[in-house]
């Protein structure tokens, strides 16, 4: 039943995305810069950094509503060192929006998993770099492993098990190992490519390719924070993978100081004040080209512009999707005939975008 209502949580923001072409669909918010680990490749934390008082997150979160964002996604630092975490996650459901949370997965524990079931936490991504610690990371699977089988026995939302290729990864075949576990435990499982310092990818060697081809011939779901392969194929190999990038606008990233930057390797672009974000930022922002977009590995932010390509071309898009997977998803030929096969899809719409405005939604 918590998973069927979480599907239907997803396909309202699938809906929204559809009928509301500028509100924010993702938004990670960092809670704590600090971080626990020092992963080699990792530009994204500090090690004294306070967790940002719970009442002025509070604001931020209720900021991010008002804007219409969908899915909030605490990340960090570490998010699981704010003592509050958990009551942070309680007021993003109770405003009916999703929240989700990207951990190493260090501080977890039975009670802990506890606290998030009771808040309504929707998705959890851990991520792990290898099978055995190593100078580079320490976000191991032998470290780890007990952690997932905590999180298999009593987490009520989503898991997600993200491992990682590219510069710096002594063992890329560990990141198979570490697939094949996760889906053991019956977890989602993503793969990620390492980047330079400016964000850029970097071809992955002959062995470390071999593996992410492997990895991605595994058959996993097109979207809910699952395995988005296209443009990593083309990245894996050197060859750029263009879109156009919809940070600032479909998706933020909200620093601990509570500005606004298009995404975690892009901090200080645009750099305004989360209390100031408006519709037209929105707009602005999120129709302004960035030059790092071609070679750009993160995700997150490829898999929000993925709705609005279902928008803009739900045939073409759609088509792709299928021929990438070898098939489409009942849920998502649901969703496409719904809002555009059915003989009242143009009416239904036209009534989602009506009561999106008269929500206040962007």
């Amino acid at each position: 039943m918590r998973r069927a209502l979480r599907k239907l949580r997803e396909a309202a923001v699938f809906a929204r995305a559809m009928a509301s072409p500028h509100h924010p669909v993702l938004v990670q918010i960092v809670p704590v810069r600090r971080c626990n680990l020092a992963c080699a490749y990792c530009n994204e934390f500090d090690h004294s950094s306070a967790p940002v008082p719970t009442p002025v997150l509070l604001r931020r979160l209720d900021r991010l509503i008002e804007l219409g964002a969908s899915i909030i996604t605490f990340s960090g630092g570490e998010p699981l060192l704010h003592p509050e975490l958990d009551t942070l996650v309680r007021h993003v459901r109770r405003a009916g929006r999703m929240a989700t949370i990207i951990t190493n997965g260090y501080l977890l524990s039975p009670e802990l998993i506890r606290r998030f079931n009771r808040a309504g936490l929707d998705y959890l991504q851990v991520s792990i770099d290898n099978v055995e610690p190593d100078d580079v990371s320490r976000k191991s699977l032998r470290v780890l492993e007990r952690k997932l089988e905590w999180l298999a026995r009593l987490a009520r939302f989503e898991v997600t098990i993200n491992c990682v290729l590219g510069a710096g990864v002594r063992r890329p075949a560990d990141a198979l190992l570490i697939t094949r576990h996760a889906r053991r435990l019956g977890f989602h499982s993503t793969l990620g490519l390492i980047h330079d310092s400016r964000g850029q990818a970097v071809p992955l060697d002959p062995e470390s390719l071999r593996v992410f081809d492997e990895i991605t011939r595994l058959h996993d779901s097109v979207y809910s924070f699952a395995h988005f392969d296209r443009f990593q194929r083309e990245l894996a190999r050197g060859r750029p993978a263009p879109w156009h990038c919809p940070a600032g606008g479909r998706f933020l990233y909200v620093c601990e100081d509570g500005l606004v930057h298009y995404c975690s390797q892009r901090r200080g672009s645009p750099g305004l004040p989360l209390e100031q974000y408006s519709l037209e930022d929105l707009i602005r922002e999120g129709a302004t080209p960035k030059r790092c977009a071609d070679f750009c590995t993160i995700s997150c932010v490829r898999q929000t512009a993925m709705l609005d390509e279902v928008r803009q071309r739900p045939s073409v898009a759609l088509a792709e999707l299928a021929l990438r997977r070898g098939r489409t998803p009942p849920f998502l030929r649901f969703l496409y005939w719904l809002f555009f096969g059915h003989p009242l899809a143009p009416w239904l719409r036209r009534t989602l975008a009506m009561r999106l405005r008269s929500a206040g939604a962007p």
